[in-house]
């Protein structure tokens, strides 16, 4: 299992948010490349990068963060947040992405989405599946849709999406347990989906049982801002 730490953008500095909630934001550096070239000392091969300015705006706001980090470290970013045109996911690959997250532009442009899956390819297209009681969220969670959670991975699937990034929006920041209940009905009703978790890891041992149920990596986030889980515990995942 992968871990992935997170790095949230607002304003280009290293944030995270409450179930979301752009009004509950809590700054932790004002220089993100510090904070990822400390995840890159400490062994850890893949970041998760978000762009909560972007995600918002429907553009990318921060790419020049992305590509200071892509330049400055050897981590394989996936990036997500405004990326919703043909020109906006160039931006990101140019800019450094390994991988790019698409979760508003896979609901709301469907066939753009389906034509980055096949330029280019699964490896390099997540797509970003974050719920509310099992209904899909967009627009940096300021919108819930009447889409089912299952059906919407596992119809793209059917279109050749292997990655997929599921954030339980409840989870988020509250720091109380992975939505492990969630993950293990997904791994049961989308056999051979890559899931990556996120959201609500707050101990080592979640990570375990994360790890336990097959899960292809876990996101942390809050935990490590706030030293419940440190870069030292991480070494057994590593």
């Amino acid at each position: 299992m992968h871990i992935i730490p997170a790095i949230d953008l607002i304003d280009g500095k290293c944030v995270r948010l409450t179930k979301g909630d752009y009004d509950q934001k809590k700054v932790y550096n004002e220089d993100p490349l510090e904070v990822a070239r400390s995840f890159e000392d400490a062994g850890v091969t893949r970041l998760h990068l978000v762009d909560l300015d972007g995600a918002k705006a429907k553009r990318i706001v921060n790419a020049d963060v992305l590509e200071k980090i892509a330049t400055h470290t050897r981590l394989q970013i996936d990036f997500g947040g405004g990326v919703q045109s043909d020109e906006t996911i160039k931006i990101a690959f140019e800019s450094g992405a390994h991988q790019v997250t698409g979760g508003s532009v896979a609901v709301k442009k469907p066939a753009l989405f389906r034509s980055w899956l096949s330029e280019y390819g699964s490896e390099k297209i997540i797509l970003g599946a974050d719920a509310l009681d099992n209904k899909i969220a967009t627009s940096g969670w300021q919108e819930i849709n009447e889409i089912d959670l299952t059906t919407f991975v596992a119809d793209y699937q059917k279109e050749g999406v292997k990655y997929v990034i599921c954030t339980d929006i409840s989870k988020d920041g509250v720091l109380a347990g992975p939505a492990t209940d969630l993950y293990q009905q997904m791994l049961k009703d989308l056999p051979g989906i890559s899931l990556i978790a996120s959201g609500g890891v707050t101990t080592v041992e979640d990570l375990r049982a994360l790890k336990a149920l097959g899960v292809e990596g876990a996101i942390v986030g809050k935990a490590l801002y706030e030293n419940r889980i440190t870069m030292e515990s991480l070494k057994e995942f590593l």
